[in-house]
């Protein structure tokens, strides 16, 4: 039986489909979900939206063991900016993955975490995280 893979704009989800779970998903594909409402196709889609780029799956390396300030956050991370700095930490608040903290001081303490939901994807960095170094080796290995 062949394998390909199959988006269900119905349901919002894709999946690899054997022809008989096509067919099966076929006459489903009228009923509604939780996600309706999202603008994703495809699970991977909307992850790779929310931790994508450059920068958000190392901010979110750097916090997932600790509680940051924004310098020693920035520090950990030579080459970005400030200004990308403070992107990428004000989307990752805004949707729900990390929580900034501000202290009525002087001079003012702001302190980055991850939120509970955002610690639900420690698990998948440290998966790309074993990729990598997997990939490292082999790339190393073939040069």
């Amino acid at each position: 039986m062949s394998q390909y893979y199959i988006y269900i704009p119905y349901n919002h989800f894709c999946y690899q489909l054997t022809e008989s779970i096509v067919m099966d998903s076929m006459i489903t594909q009228n009923e509604t979900t939780d996600t309706d409402n999202c603008n994703y196709v495809c699970p991977v889609e909307a992850t790779l939206d929310v931790i994508g780029g450059k920068w958000k799956p190392l901010i979110l390396w750097q916090l997932k063991d600790e509680i940051l300030r924004f310098n020693s956050l920035q520090q950990t991370l030579p080459g970005i900016s400030p200004k990308m700095l403070t992107k990428q930490l004000r989307e990752l608040e805004e949707d729900g993955i990390v929580k900034r903290e501000m202290y009525p001081e002087i001079p003012p303490r702001v302190e980055y975490s991850l939120t509970d939901f955002g610690r639900t994807i420690i698990p998948v960095l440290e998966a790309l995280a074993q990729w990598g170094f997997e990939y490292m080796e082999n790339k190393s290995k073939t040069e």
